[in-house]
Parts: C-alpha cells; sequence; structure tokens
C-alpha cells in the first residue's frame, strides 16, 4: 500500500506539502495541487485516518440528527437539497458527516449529547431552531463548535445561516393582493418553531401596509407536511365569508390545501389561489404549477457545513450570522379574484 512518503515522492514535492493539500490546511498552487492530486490517485492512496485524528486529536467528522417527524419524511426533496449541500461541502474539506435521526423528537438532544461525550464528532448542525432552543444552550455551555439553520433567542450570540421568512411570506401575500383578493389566509407552522414567528410576522405586515383587517379565524398552524396542510385548509374553507386566496408555510402544505380545494368543488389557479414556500422539485411538476417562496437550500446546506468546519479548524467565520433572501416563484395556482 502507497503511504504519504510515495505520494511525495511521485509528484516532486514535500511530504508537508502533500498533508495541505490532502487535509485542506494551506492553500497550495493549482499545478502544484493538481500534481499531488494525480498522484494519490494513481497510487490509489488513501490516509491513516486514525492515525491523523490521533495526531489533530480531531474526528474529521461532522453530525446531524433529523428528528423524524413526519415533515422529514415527507419533505424528502427539501432534506434531499439541504442533504446534498452539506455532503458536498464535508467531501469538499475531507470531512465525514454523521446523519442520525430521532424518534420522538425529544431524543434529539440525548443523540447530541452522546456524540460529544464520547467525542465521535468535532462539530454539529442544528435544524429547526425554537425560541430559547435547548440544544444551542448545550452547545454553548460545552463550548462545542456548531451552526444553526435558523435564528432563536435574539441575545444569544451563536453561528446561523437563515431564511427572511418574513420577508418571504410578505412577497407572497402581497402579491395575493396585488391579484385583487381581499380574504387571504393563512396557514403557520407548529408555533414553538422561530420560523413559525417570521412568517406570521410577514402575514400581518402585508395586510397592514394595505389597511386589510386581521381577521384570526383566516389563521391556521399544522405540520409541513401534506396531510397537515388537506387538515388546515378544510378549516379555513368552513369559515364564513370563506378565504379567496390562501399563504402556506410550506410546498408540502400547499399540495395539501390544493388537494382539500379540490375535494371541495373548488379550482385552484381559478376559484381559488394558494401560494407555497420552499420550491421542492414537486411544486413545479404539481397540477397546476404551484407558486410559492423559493429559498437556496442546496447553498444553505453548504454555507452551514462551510462555516461549521471553519469553526471546527479555528477560523474567524468572515460572518456569524447570516439571512439570505428568498425570491417569489410565480406559476400557475394562482389568479385574479374572480
Amino acid at each position: 500500500m502507497a503511504n504519504i512518503k510515495d505520494v511525495a515522492r511521485q509528484a516532486g514535492v514535500s511530504i508537508g506539502t502533500v498533508s495541505h493539500v490532502i487535509n485542506n490546511t494551506v492553500p497550495v498552487r493549482g499545478v502544484t495541487r493538481d500534481r499531488v492530486l494525480e498522484a494519490v490517485k494513481e497510487l490509489d492512496y488513501h490516509p491513516n485516518s486514525v492515525a491523523r485524528s490521533l495526531q489533530s486529536r480531531r474526528t474529521n467528522t461532522i453530525s446531524l440528527v433529523l428528528p423524524t417527524t413526519e415533515r422529514n419524511l415527507e419533505e424528502h426533496s427539501y432534506l434531499s437539497e439541504l442533504l446534498a449541500g452539506i455532503m458536498d461541502e464535508s467531501r469538499h474539506h475531507s470531512f465525514d458527516l454523521l446523519l442520525s435521526a430521532s424518534c420522538p423528537e425529544t431524543e434529539e438532544l440525548s443523540i447530541y449529547r452522546r456524540m460529544v461525550r464520547g467525542k465521535r464528532v468535532d462539530g454539529c448542525i442544528i435544524t429547526c431552531t425554537k425560541e430559547n432552543d435547548e440544544r444551542i444552550v448545550y452547545f454553548l455551555e460545552e463550548d462545542m463548535p456548531f451552526v444553526a439553520f435558523g435564528r432563536s433567542n435574539e441575545e444569544w450570540d451563536f453561528p446561523y445561516v437563515d431564511v427572511d421568512g418574513k420577508a418571504g411570506v410578505h412577497q407572497g401575500v402581497r402579491y395575493l393582493i396585488e391579484l385583487g383578493h381581499r380574504r387571504i389566509g393563512f396557514m403557520g407552522l407548529p408555533s414553538e418553531l422561530m420560523c413559525s414567528r417570521h412568517r406570521l410576522e410577514g402575514y400581518h405586515a402585508a395586510l397592514e401596509e394595505e389597511g386589510l383587517p386581521f381577521d384570526s379565524s383566516l389563521v391556521t398552524e399544522g405540520k409541513a407536511s401534506q396531510a397537515g396542510g388537506y387538515h388546515a385548509m378544510k378549516k379555513l374553507l368552513d369559515v364564513e365569508p370563506s378565504p379567496t386566496a390562501i399563504m402556506t408555510s410550506s410546498d408540502l402544505m400547499a399540495l395539501g390545501a390544493m388537494k382539500a380545494a379540490s375535494e371541495k368543488g373548488l379550482s385552484v389557479g381559478g376559484d381559488i389561489s394558494i401560494v407555497g414556500f420552499d420550491d421542492i422539485q414537486l411544486a413545479s411538476n404539481y397540477h397546476p404549477p404551484l407558486t410559492t417562496i423559493r429559498q437556496p437550500t442546496y447553498k444553505i446546506g453548504v454555507m452551514l457545513c462551510h462555516m461549521l468546519i471553519q469553526l471546527i479548524r479555528g477560523e474567524k467565520l468572515s460572518e456569524r450570522q447570516i439571512i439570505l433572501q428568498p425570491e417569489l416563484i410565480v406559476r400557475g395556482s394562482c389568479a385574479r379574484k374572480r
């Protein structure tokens, strides 16, 4: 089996240069880097991960725990985009991703504790943040590198990437208002999630700007799943007078709402307009195609992983708290009010 000395000899460089290329510790010029990588490939060289971890006192492994809720099981395309971004970036830096599932959701923190206490990982990524999130409290107390997808308590200083959910829902509701709708329902996510609060704020802000009254009977919440959207839509359609348009907090909720509307004899994009949030792959292939708020899910995965690896390596982040702007994608599920 080839070793690092063989690679250095084949590439005509020092052992240190080979180490820098393999571990991404110091930038190496393109031509030299390519020569080292070619030698690695030709010699079929595989670094001794155990020796490397003992020397650096790192495992070169990061973790992500996914709650196996209905949302996670159904929202496969959304999660696959996020995971693809994380995995591609971790592979680029020669890190492994330890992916675990918690069921029920209360087990999530205990899984992270086992990983941290057992020194199985160098850092963690968390999703679906809540206000006063106990996972964030734990990582801050343990001084463990972590990055969150989402905000939490505004007084806490921790690294995160988030999407401006308030701005996204505001765009969607304003678009419905421009189409002439005045009775606009809103489907929120479970209230304990921070993103649920932000999206509801966007709904309030858009109504207030247009001088439209807030009607609590037009607001409901549910799981970010087709079933959650289906049941929420049935409640909204029982309101008198019923809404002519619906702003939802996820594409899956929107697809469930479309099913409930069709069962009621309503044509989506005709009798009633529906807007989603996420822009999952299924959104553009549904009938009618779903108008939605797009968030750059793959990019978020890359950013989360890159920030975490920087923290693990003791590098200073250029930005510790990043909020990305979403984009309104107009398709066939919305129309002017009849």
